[in-house]
């Protein structure tokens, strides 16, 4: 029953495939009542060729040539290619509807899950439910045409009716013996699947760094225990599969050959009619047909159940609570930040900041600096609503961030970080994914703002070039304008920079900083800035140590009355 419970989701995406399914049945089922008239008719037939009347076995022959043409084949083959249209459409919904979700998923499930663990879950468990569903229907139209045999059988001869239950009794209990082994293993496959996945998505993506760093070796010696790990699950699965076929395959000739030596008993003693005994050598097999496919659909079966509660711990929000927003909106923003008493720690870790306040103006260059590890960049993982705070608020123009809106805050609030995600599309879709409707006139103009036209144009295929993979085509400067210009495609009054030039040449860095000037007119623009010769001249700069404000100023303010400061100027300058 536990079990069952898992279908529940997937049973309400196919709530618009209802007619169909309903019409796939009907004919599935009408298909197997007409198996119970067929072999009925070939047993009819050829008592009554044994009674030399051969109009009534030709009579008998048509009927049955005609049943099995239109119930057992056209109708059959219709169902099947409804069902398959069904897969086809329940594949595509559960691999949106699971892709959605994840999206969803709060930023710790990306900590504490590995990407390749996702990835399989949107597509490999998501696919293999859908595939399972048409066979499993099938299997249980087939389980109720057999029944439908069985009352026949009953009604014929009933010790033959209880020898076909007494097998059946048998399979129940091989499956409940080899059902939990299946699921168990398949489990643990799945789980060393989605570290090879994670292993090849690493390595695609970080492939210059594993040339460059001459790690080749190193990461196929751990694909070669990853693989052999797979290996090691699959043949034990396989060796399980191999125990149960053994035991099913015994099963289905002990059936074969025990129904047909009681067909015979009787038969001789006159208990069942020659027709009834023709009828039995075609229902055996259909018997031996189901054991077959329940065999096949088990390890199917065990599989699907470890799918979808992997898919069903997305969709149902099992491991993760949905990030929550509000509705709230701001008409007119003006970009005021403030920090009210917030404490914020990590998951499992220490406390990062502890009752920390902060007020930002608009129209100012703001940064904050500080020594590695305190708090710095938590802060704009706190004002992006990647993580919310323990304690305090957070609030823009006066409002707690979580009462706005998810549409609201991602449109006020953008964050330039480091290393930016650049996608593997041309440069003109970077800017679609922002705004569809985008001219090329408006990208140029962001582009131009951010001093990254004339290289654009420079390309032989300018705003159509492809960035490649994370924008590999591009010089770290070069994405960091980009994503600037992008950036201001979202049209954001506040812009948050994070160690936006800390790896860039000076050149890159004067460029980035000509941006930066130029967004401060009519922004709030704040920078978490390791290099502090790119922040000299901002208007207020806050030091950050143990989780809070320690001092503020402007640098030559700092260089006199911070300590801190003081130690992270002469730092910069010496290593300069």
């Amino acid at each position: 029953m536990k079990n069952l419970k898992e279908f529940k989701p997937l049973l309400k995406l196919i709530k618009e495939e209802k007619v169909k399914l309903i019409i796939a049945s009907t004919f599935i089922f009408i298909s197997g009542v007409s198996e119970i008239c067929t072999g009925y008719l070939n047993g009819a037939a050829v008592e009554a060729i044994t009674q030399l009347n051969l109009k009534s076995a030709v009579i008998y022959l048509i009927i049955y040539l005609i049943l099995s043409l239109t119930l057992g084949g056209i109708l059959l083959h219709i169902a099947n290619s409804i069902l398959y249209k069904v897969e086809s459409s329940l594949t595509r919904k559960l691999g949106y509807f699971t892709y959605k979700k994840a999206l969803e998923l709060p930023s710790v499930a990306y900590e504490q899950k590995s990407s390749g663990e996702i990835i399989n879950r949107i597509t490999n468990d998501a696919d293999s439910l859908s595939f399972a569903f048409g066979r499993l229907l099938n299997v249980v139209a087939s389980l109720v045409g057999s029944f439908l045999i069985i009352i026949y059988i009953f009604f014929n001869s009933w010790i033959i009716g209880l020898e076909i239950l007494f097998f059946i009794l048998i399979l129940f209990f091989i499956l409940k013996k080899y059902n939990p082994l299946l699921k168990n293993i398949h489990k643990e496959r799945k789980h060393e699947q989605d570290t090879f996945t994670s292993l090849v998505t690493e390595s695609i993506r970080g492939i210059r760094e594993i040339k460059t760093l001459g790690i080749k070796p190193s990461l196929i010696d751990d694909m070669k225990e990853i693989i052999k790990r797979i290996f090691a699950k699959s043949a034990k699965e396989i060796d399980i599969q191999k125990e149960f076929n053994i035991l099913t395959r015994t099963l289905k000739s002990f059936l074969e050959v025990g129904v047909f030596l009681t067909c015979v008993i009787l038969l001789y003693y006159h208990q069942i009619t020659l027709t009834f005994f023709i009828a039995m050598t075609y229902y055996v097999y259909r018997y031996m047909w189901l054991i077959e496919n329940i065999n096949d659909l088990t390890q199917t079966y065990q599989k699907v159940i470890v799918s979808i509660g992997r898919v069903n711990e997305i969709l149902e929000n099992r491991l993760y609570d949905d990030e929550k927003f509000g509705s709230k909106k701001i008409d007119h923003v003006k970009g005021i930040l403030e920090f009210k008493d917030v404490t914020f720690s990590y998951p499992e870790e220490d406390v990062t900041l502890e009752h920390f306040n902060l007020k930002i103006e608009p129209n100012r260059k703001v940064a904050i600096v500080g020594k590695s590890g305190q708090g710095k960049s938590t802060l704009f993982n706190l004002i992006t609503r990647i993580f919310d705070p323990i304690e305090g608020e957070i609030l823009l123009d006066g409002i707690d961030i979580k009462d706005l809106s998810e549409e609201e805050l991602r449109s006020h609030i953008s964050i330039i970080r480091q290393e930016p995600f650049i996608f593997n599309r041309t440069i003109r879709e970077n800017f679609e994914l922002i705004d569809k409707n985008i001219d090329i006139e408006t990208i140029r103009k962001y582009a131009k703002m951010a001093y990254l036209d004339d290289y654009i144009m420079s390309l032989p295929k300018g705003y159509d070039t492809i960035l490649g993979e994370g924008g590999v085509n591009l010089s770290g400067g070069q994405k960091q304008r980009l994503s600037i210009a992008r950036t201001l495609s979202k049209k954001s009054q506040v812009i948050l920079f994070d160690e936006a030039t800390s790896a860039l040449d000076n050149n890159s860095q004067k460029y980035i900083k000509k941006a930066i000037d130029n967004l401060v007119k009519n922004h709030t623009v704040v920078i978490v800035a390791h290099r502090l010769s790119t922040i000299i001249d901002a208007d207020i700069i806050h030091v950050v140590d143990g989780g809070k404000i320690v001092a503020s100023g402007t640098h030559d303010e700092l260089l006199k009355t911070s300590e801190i400061y003081q130690t992270l100027y002469q730092t910069e300058t010496l290593n300069s």
